[in-house]
């Protein structure tokens, strides 16, 4: 086979093309696994894990003949799931994922947080630090194997220890970690 220069210079371009991939691919995939070492490892709460725990909330809620609206957010606050009674007021939405949100990115109890800003005043300024915050009884962290996943909400509820006690119900039925010891 006879090639014309354009064509032998064309397959020397294509060669050294290639021979360059290869040099840098092998740098970066030595580095890939150290890289790999360094990254973070989260566990992450599954949707039908939150989804339980929601009905297992609105059941309680239920039974005791509380309307309320349930929500479970991940470990940063961001929207799992939720559920809502028939009849809840749509207040008790915003409320829940509120609740939900300040209980997992506090890490705290939420009704732990109102009772700190009654007795310390100067800690008042947690209310502010964003517009999803929510210092209000009825948000709980989820901790699982000593590990926050997540936060639960309950809103609706005549009363802030009645949204612990269903949120509780929901951590109980999930396997998580008590939060709460109050009864209804």
């Amino acid at each position: 086979m006879i090639l014309n220069r354009n064509t032998q210079k064309s397959r020397w371009v294509l060669i050294a093309v290639a021979a360059a991939i290869v040099l840098l691919a092998d740098g970066p995939m030595v580095a890939l696994p150290a890289l790999a070492d360094e990254l973070p490892k989260e566990s992450v709460l599954p949707l039908g894990v939150a989804n339980k725990a929601i009905q297992a909330a609105l059941e309680s809620c239920k039974k005791d003949g509380y309307r309320v609206s349930v929500s479970v957010v991940d470990r940063s606050g961001v929207l799992r799931a939720m559920g809502r009674s028939d009849g809840a007021g749509s207040h008790t939405v915003d409320s829940s994922r509120k609740k939900a949100y300040t209980a997992a990115s506090t890490r705290r109890p939420t009704t732990e947080l109102a009772d700190l800003i009654m007795k310390v005043p100067t800690v008042q300024a947690l209310r502010d630090i964003n517009s999803d915050m929510l210092i209000l009884g009825g948000g709980l962290p989820i901790e699982v194997s000593g590990e926050i996943v997540g936060g639960i909400g309950v809103g609706g509820a005549p009363g802030a220890h009645l949204d612990d006690a269903c949120a509780q119900d929901g951590l109980d039925a999930i396997g998580a970690a008590p939060k709460v010891g109050m009864s209804k």
